[in-house]
């Protein structure tokens, strides 16, 4: 299964922890936000990953860079998609549209948002409810 973290945005109200990170390299409980969400989708069988950077981009990349070695999950597939200008949330799937051409099903997660919401059952009722978009 494929998904997308939205991981552009600026962290601004999470100053003066973003003044040299993106929001997405913050540490919650010892480990950024992103590794946190990664693990979570890939505990859920998402083994294709794109990840939008904006704010403090090739520290974005380096954390993909060194993702497998660091926190496992070889079977994951890390994208960064980068965006120059802020996108927004639809800007910055419709620029990684390309990823996601294949017709199937995809979830988008914020990168700051962390829960056990079975992703399953959430993806499975997306499917039979036959809608656009859950």
């Amino acid at each position: 299964m494929k998904a997308m973290i939205l991981a552009a945005g600026l962290g601004t109200r999470l100053r003066p922890l973003t003044d040299d990170r993106p929001k997405a390299l913050v540490e919650v409980a010892g480990r950024p936000l992103l590794a946190w969400v990664i693990a979570r989708l890939a505990q859920h069988g998402f083994t294709d990953i794109m990840i939008n950077a904006h704010h403090f981009p090739e520290q974005i990349e380096a954390f993909v860079e060194a993702y497998h070695d660091t926190y496992g999950y070889p079977e994951v597939s890390l994208t960064v998609s980068l965006e120059k200008d802020l996108l927004d949330t639809g800007g910055g799937v419709q620029k990684a549209r390309w990823f996601f051409d294949d017709g199937a099903p995809f979830l988008v997660h914020n990168v700051d948002v962390l829960t056990d919401l079975d992703l399953n059952r959430l993806m499975e009722a997306h499917r039979t409810s036959d809608a656009l978009v859950t």
